[in-house]
C-alpha cells in the first residue's frame, strides 16, 4: 500500500467518534453510579417521548408542506411561482423562537375565533360549544410553528433536488407517453431524494435541537423537564450537563444512521451505473 493512502486512510478513522463514545461511557458510568445524576436523568427522561413527538410530527409535516411549495415555485403558473417565493421568503426571515410565540399567541386566537365564527349556526342550534383557546394545545401550536418555519427551508431543498434532474431524462419520459404525475413518481424524485437526502437530514437533526425551543411554551420537553428541575434543586451544573448529554445521544445518533443511509444508497447507485455499464 503506498504512504499517500495509508495516510488518507488514517485521516478517515473517526477518531472523533472514538473520543465521544469514551465520553458517553464515562457520563453513562457516572449517571448510573451516581444517586443524584440518576435521579437527574431519571426526570429529565420524561420529556423524551415529547421532543421525539414534536420532531418528527413537525418534520413530516414540514416535508409535505416544502415539498408542495417547491412543486409550486416550478410550476408554470406566475401567481403559483410568486405565492411559493413570498412565503419562502417571509418565513426564512422571521427567527424560530419568534415564530413560535407569533403561532402560539397570536395564531392560535385568531384560528379560535375564525372557527367558531364559521361553526356559529352550530353553535346556536345547541350542536357544541364554542372552542376556547385552551383547547388548541401548546403542543400543537409548537409543532405548527415549527411545521411553518421549517418549511420554507425544505421547499428550497426539494426544489433544488428537483431541477438537479436532467431535462433529457423528463423529455424522455414525456415522449414514453407518461403522465406529469407518473414522471414525477418514477423519474423526478427517487433521483432528486439522492441529492437532497443530505441537507434534509442536517435540517432533521436541526430540528431536533430547535425542538428545544418550545420549552418557551411550558411544553414539557427535554429542556423544560430540565428547567423544572434545575429551578427546583438548584442543581443547573448537573442537571443542564445531563440534558446537553440526552441532545447529544440523540443528535449524533441520528447523523450516524444518515450517514450509513447516504453510503447505502451510494453504493447501491454504483452497483446500478455498473450494471448499466455491463448491459
Amino acid at each position: 500500500m503506498k504512504p499517500g493512502r495509508a495516510r488518507s486512510a488514517g485521516e478517515d478513522f473517526p477518531y472523533w467518534l472514538v473520543a465521544l463514545g469514551l465520553l458517553g461511557i464515562a457520563a453513562a458510568a457516572l449517571i448510573a453510579s451516581s444517586g443524584l445524576y440518576t435521579q437527574i436523568f431519571l426526570a429529565i427522561l420524561r420529556g423524551v417521548h415529547t421532543t421525539i413527538f414534536v420532531t418528527l410530527t413537525g418534520f413530516c409535516l414540514a416535508c409535505l408542506l416544502g415539498l408542495t411549495l417547491a412543486v409550486m415555485a416550478l410550476s408554470g403558473s406566475l401567481v403559483l411561482r410568486q405565492v411559493a417565493r413570498f412565503y419562502v421568503e417571509v418565513i426564512r426571515g422571521v427567527p424560530i423562537l419568534v415564530l413560535l410565540f407569533y403561532i402560539a399567541f397570536v395564531g392560535a386566537p385568531a384560528f379560535v375565533a375564525a372557527f367558531n365564527w364559521l361553526a356559529s349556526p352550530l353553535h346556536a342550534a345547541g350542536l357544541f360549544e364554542p372552542m376556547v383557546v385552551r383547547d388548541f394545545p401548546l403542543v400543537w401550536r409548537a409543532v405548527l410553528a415549527l411545521t411553518i418555519g421549517y418549511s420554507a427551508f425544505l421547499a428550497e431543498i426539494f426544489r433544488a433536488g428537483i431541477q438537479a434532474v436532467e431535462a433529457g431524462q423528463i423529455e424522455a419520459a414525456k415522449a414514453l407517453g407518461l403522465t406529469a404525475w407518473q414522471r414525477f413518481r418514477l423519474i423526478v424524485m427517487p433521483q432528486a431524494v439522492r441529492t437532497i437526502l443530505p441537507p434534509l437530514g442536517n435540517d432533521f437533526v436541526a430540528m431536533v435541537k430547535d425542538s428545544s425551543l418550545v420549552s418557551v411554551l411550558g411544553v414539557a420537553d427535554l429542556t423544560q423537564m430540565g428547567k423544572v428541575y434545575a429551578s427546583g434543586s438548584f442543581r443547573f451544573f448537573e442537571t443542564y450537563s445531563i440534558v446537553a448529554y440526552v441532545y447529544l445521544i440523540l443528535t449524533i445518533g441520528l447523523s450516524l444512521a444518515l450517514r450509513r443511509l447516504e453510503r447505502r444508497l451510494r453504493r447501491a447507485e454504483a452497483m446500478r451505473s455498473a450494471s448499466r455499464a455491463r448491459d
